[in-house]
């Protein structure tokens, strides 16, 4: 017996069940903007805003008292959130779904989705590290960040495949 070696076998898996490998591929691609995203936040958290950490920031539905962050911490999220799901647009776009769809029609509805989910990742981020800082302390804003990037596949994956990306 023969046989077919990684491509091959990729190749007759995606064939097989082209939407999971799709699902696949959205999740090991959007590896781009995390990595963007904790680069970002890390890097503003500790340079960019780090003096403005102790300055809490509460407005609308947003609360980063100093000891989540302050507005330090508001900026630095929002920073991260931003850059990455710029990378995220072009990685999504043309290697996992190769949408050759008109951007003026999609990109509205992009930026609509990663508004909304947006506005999740920076209102949940303080009340995770609140809950979870008595425990592992500094650590509880990665651990924010982390969940933030599992609610960003639970709205944004459904969004990009049949709305944004969609094959015309």
């Amino acid at each position: 017996m023969q046989t077919k070696g990684l491509r091959g076998t990729v190749r007759a898996f995606k064939a097989r069940h082209p939407d999971f490998y799709e699902f696949i591929m959205f999740n090991l691609w959007s590896n781009a903007a995390t990595i963007t995203n904790f680069v970002v936040l890390w890097f503003s958290t500790g340079l960019i805003f780090k003096a403005l950490a102790a300055t809490p920031f509460h407005w609308f539905i947003f609360d980063y008292p100093v000891k989540s962050g302050g507005l330090g911490g508001f900026y630095s999220f929002l920073l991260a959130y931003v850059a990455a799901q710029i990378v995220n647009y072009f990685v999504q776009r043309y290697i996992v779904f190769g949408a050759h769809n008109n951007i003026a029609d999609s990109l509205p509805w992009y930026i609509g989705t990663v508004v909304f989910a947006g506005l999740v990742s920076v209102w949940l981020p303080p009340h995770v590290i609140a809950w979870l800082a008595p425990y592992i302390g500094g650590f509880a804003a990665t651990v924010a960040n982390v969940i933030n990037i599992v609610l960003q596949v639970v709205i944004n994956y459904p969004m990009l495949k049949f709305k944004v990306m969609k094959k015309e």
